[in-house]
């Protein structure tokens, strides 16, 4: 039977307790991209690997045709703390937050003038 990737990341992150949201920050991506990975049957050796330096966790394990364990030797604490500017500055957010009030606005218009003529 073959290994599938994402079902055994999703696994230890789980059984980690750490938070979907802080790894997909860390990772730089969304939380619907980490929801792929979950559902993908493989993944990029230098993924599993982000991922397990992130989550403190010796993929060499599950993936020993893939990872020695010195290459998830612990990572300096500096490395894994979560920065905001580096996601965005507050100005862009609150630009993508605006428009993202707008567009409710026009859909919630879009839906009460579909229904009144129903």
């Amino acid at each position: 039977m073959k290994k599938h990737y994402g079902e055994i990341i999703e696994y230890t992150l789980r059984k980690s307790g750490y938070n979907i949201s802080d790894l997909a920050r860390e990772l730089g991506v969304n939380r619907r991209t980490l929801y792929n990975y979950f559902k993908s049957s493989t993944l990029k050796r230098n993924t599993v690997l982000q991922i397990g330096k992130l989550l403190r966790h010796d993929f060499s394990k599950e993936f020993p045709e893939l990872f020695v364990t010195s290459e998830f030797e612990t990572v300096p604490e500096t490395q894994l703390t979560f920065n905001p500017q580096q996601v965005q500055n507050p100005d862009e957010s609150l630009v993508y937050k605006t428009k993202y009030l707008n567009l409710l606005e026009k859909y919630n218009e879009l839906l009460t003038g579909l229904l009144a003529t129903a």
